[in-house]
């Protein structure tokens, strides 16, 4: 009797399955990367899907609340090809954001890509900040608590307020506080280190707290494991266990929360900025949504998702270095 498994694929799906071999790469790296690829061409498909799709003329939901004249509707038409079919106004978009080219903002009267560009690195730093006190928040209330009776309730109880708690409101907290009673970080704005460290604590903590907690349960459970008993009998415990073999055990769940967590950091930094007064594409988003500046609230939504499909690139290609095993290519039956 001819096993299940061996039987032929139906209706002629075996010659599409072996073209889809054919080309879909092989290797681990370059099909992280592959797909990182698809995804962002999709994040674009979907920004010109939506502006087509939207009701009401293009050109009116592209001028914005910019007074119309047919100067500007001949500029606009020339420039998105609305007089072509739908599939050459779809390509001309796709070789215009290849080229880095978001269109012009009409509300603004300016080329949207420098605009953008312009304030996307104090944005960055911001994020950066943030998710360098996610980590070494995350890490040092793993390491600390793990396995210790207080010491995990006490770190379970601070992850549930800090999670619990919108950055929004922590950053008042922290303004209140170290701002204007203790008076030692500025109020508002971008003047050098000092006016770094409350927004990225407010936008950082909460982060951490999520991280942390499934960092801590992932740090238990491989203090239970075998391997911990023989690096115990070699004379290791303590720091040195949880840091050099279980932390690396149970990093491989907290890189991938990481990764998803990539998406709250940007879109906390959009509010964060506002709160702190700092510049960054929080207030030039805030100003397109409110003035319906659709070329900028795209240039923004497709910039976001490049970020993102970066960072989780790099986050999956992590994964190969954290765990070797990975990096095997999978054995066929």
């Amino acid at each position: 009797m001819t096993h299940p498994t061996s039987l032929p694929e139906p209706g002629g799906a075996a010659p599409a399955l072996r073209a889809a071999r054919r080309w879909w790469p092989r290797s681990p790296i370059a099909t992280r990367i592959f797909t990182g690829v698809l995804v962002l061409w999709a994040a674009v498909t979907l920004s010109f899907v939506a502006v087509q799709l939207a009701p009401g003329d293009i050109v009116a939901l592209l001028i914005g609340e910019q007074p119309s004249t047919p100067a500007i509707e001949a500029a606009i038409r020339q420039e998105w090809g609305l007089d072509e079919p739908v599939y050459l106004q779809y390509v001309h978009y796709l070789w215009r954001i290849l080229h880095g080219d978001f269109g012009r903002s009409y509300v603004l009267n300016t080329d949207v890509a420098p605009l953008v560009i312009g304030q996307l690195w104090p944005t960055l730093k911001l994020t950066g900040a943030a998710f360098v006190v996610t980590l070494v928040f995350a890490v040092g209330l793993a390491v600390l608590s793990a396995g210790r009776r207080w010491g995990g309730r006490i770190a379970s109880g601070a992850e549930l307020v800090l999670a619990s708690t919108p950055s929004f409101w922590l950053g008042i907290m922290l303004l209140f506080v170290f701002s204007f009673t203790l008076k030692l970080f500025p109020v508002a704005g971008d003047r050098g280190f000092s006016s770094l460290v409350l927004p990225a604590l407010s936008l950082g903590l909460a982060q951490g707290a999520v991280i942390g907690r499934v960092l801590r349960k992932g740090m238990e459970r491989a203090l239970e494991e075998p391997f911990a008993l023989t690096v115990r009998s070699w004379g290791v415990g303590g720091f040195a266990l949880r840091v050099r073999h279980a932390l690396r055990h149970a990093a491989l769940p907290a890189v991938t929360l990481a990764g998803w967590l990539v998406g709250g950091l940007l879109s906390g930094a959009v509010i964060t900025e506002q709160v702190f007064g700092r510049p960054g594409l929080g207030k030039i988003t805030v100003d397109a949504v409110l003035a319906k500046d659709m070329p900028v609230i795209l240039a923004i939504a497709i910039l976001s998702a490049t970020i993102y499909v970066v960072v989780s690139t790099a986050v999956d290609l992590l994964y190969l270095l954290i765990d070797p095993r990975l990096r095997e290519p999978r054995t066929r039956r």
